[in-house]
């Protein structure tokens, strides 16, 4: 038994007998819920397939855990809150976490420190691509047995960069002026089917701090485009991105691709002049209601870089908030669908939506944990966060109405994964017996049913 285990804390003042702290339970864990993935795990063959394409080059007879079993620890680590090897040291003997490996909770043992740290910086790139495209695979794969009755008719493939910060001697850490720090730019892409407001992480790729906005757009486009396709033949695909995006070679790939495209595009002299006979209404729309005043409306441009013109939708908005002045807010959007200007702006608002996406899979799956000093290891990390992403999304939509279904992923992590629990194996079985005081118990034990356990 570890020296701590036998020590313990007192506090003599809080009731009418001193209350004494014991780190001395066996066989308990903080992460009961764990076990509601990994059905969802089985379904996808999520954790199986990125194993599949790891190439292994240690010795066979000193191999005591397999790349299926160290991708696992990582990834459901991940998702519990550990998003460091480090704490593997902590973790090693945790029941729930071995049950989630396969392995004994009360006989078994994790990878240690050192070999995830061995592990992550033996990944080499075309490695790290067949893991991107396994992913990939994964989430269409799943979200196309889940649209079996109704296949889409649209798919929304949605880009957006995000600054990683380094502090370190991070390989192709950069200082990057915009951000005012050094750092990483990965890139992140979801898609999104139809009507459906949710979108679904599908890419990470991780680019050095000064990267161009197409570094790897193109590259990411191009497959994602042909994997859609084969899950989804008969789909008509829609990009959605900032203004950094809209480049004239990727307009022009994507026309020739036949996919629709929906980019805004920053403000200058001659869009102004295009608006400024709409914007003068709005304003005097705005003195006579004294509310925010919008109009819409779509002329032809063409910028200095283009070969021809193309569709530009602008928005003449004056915004109004409670003890400041009026203040103009005009928007400009180049597509090439057909709708009204409205409907352009509503189609364009949806792809804001990717900001808390980049919230969850960084601040709760810790994403920009990329504190290696190696390149492709910091990638590799961004390729598990995105594995428990898209576990987490997959596990979502499995829920039942009225339990967590639309929650955030450290809501998920609070309320059904984080529990205590302690853990019994016997010759027949493994019992895990929760606090009866625990406050979402039936919604538990919904969820665990409708992931495929079954009712004793």
């Amino acid at each position: 038994m570890p020296e701590f285990a036998r020590q313990s804390v007192l506090f003599p003042d809080i009731y009418s007998k001193p209350v004494v702290a014991t780190f001395a339970s066996e066989r308990t864990s903080t992460d009961g819920g764990s076990v509601l993935l990994l059905p969802i795990d089985r379904q996808m063959k999520l954790t199986e397939s990125l194993a599949a394409v790891m190439d292994d080059r240690r010795q066979a007879g000193k191999v005591e855990h397999d790349l299926l079993e160290l991708v696992r620890q990582r990834v459901f680590g991940i998702v519990n809150g550990y998003p460091d090897g480090n704490d593997a040291a902590r973790l090693a003997r945790d029941p729930m976490a071995l049950l989630a490996c396969e392995r004994s909770p009360e006989t078994g043992t994790l990878a240690s420190q050192p070999t995830l740290s061995r592990f992550e910086n033996a990944r080499r790139p075309r490695t790290l691509l067949a893991m991107a495209g396994q992913l990939a695979r994964g989430v269409l794969a799943y979200q196309q047995r889940q649209r079996r009755q109704r296949p889409p008719r649209l798919v929304r493939i949605d880009f957006d960069p995000t600054c990683d910060p380094t502090y370190g001697q991070q390989e192709f850490s950069v200082f990057n002026g915009f951000y005012d720090t050094s750092c990483y730019l990965p890139l992140l892409v979801t898609v999104s089917f139809d009507q459906e407001a949710e979108k679904f992480l599908v890419a990470a790729v991780l680019r050095p701090g000064n990267a161009d906005a197409l570094d790897g757009t193109l590259a990411v486009l191009r497959r994602l485009a042909e994997l859609v396709r084969e899950y989804f033949p008969k789909v008509r695909l829609r990009m959605r991105a900032d203004s950094a995006f809209c480049r004239p070679l990727l307009l022009e790939v994507l026309e020739a691709a036949g996919i629709e495209y929906v980019f805004s595009i920053a403000s200058n002299a001659v869009l102004q002049r295009a608006s400024m006979k709409l914007m003068k209404q709005a304003r005097r729309r705005q003195r006579r209601t004294k509310r925010k005043a919008t109009l819409y409306g779509e002329s032809r441009y063409q910028a200095g870089s283009w070969s021809s013109q193309r569709r530009l939708v602008y928005k003449a908005e004056v915004v109004v908030h409670p003890g400041r002045e009026a203040r103009d807010n005009d928007r400009y959007v180049v597509t090439n669908l057909r709708r009204s200007a409205r409907g352009v702006f509503e189609e364009y608002h949806g792809h804001h939506d990717m900001e808390n996406r980049i919230k969850e899979i960084k601040c709760d799956l810790r994403m920009d944990r990329t504190s290696c000093e190696s390149f492709a290891a910091n990638q590799l990390r961004v390729l598990l966060a995105l594995a428990a992403a898209a576990l987490l999304q997959a596990f979502q939509q499995k829920l039942p109405a009225g339990t967590f279904r639309g929650a955030q992923m450290a809501t998920l992590r609070e309320r059904l994964f984080k529990r205590a629990v302690q853990v019994k194996e016997s010759a027949r079985r493994v019992l895990l017996n929760f606090s009866v005081h625990y406050p979402w118990q039936e919604a538990w034990c919904q969820i665990a049913l409708a992931v495929g356990a079954a009712s004793g």
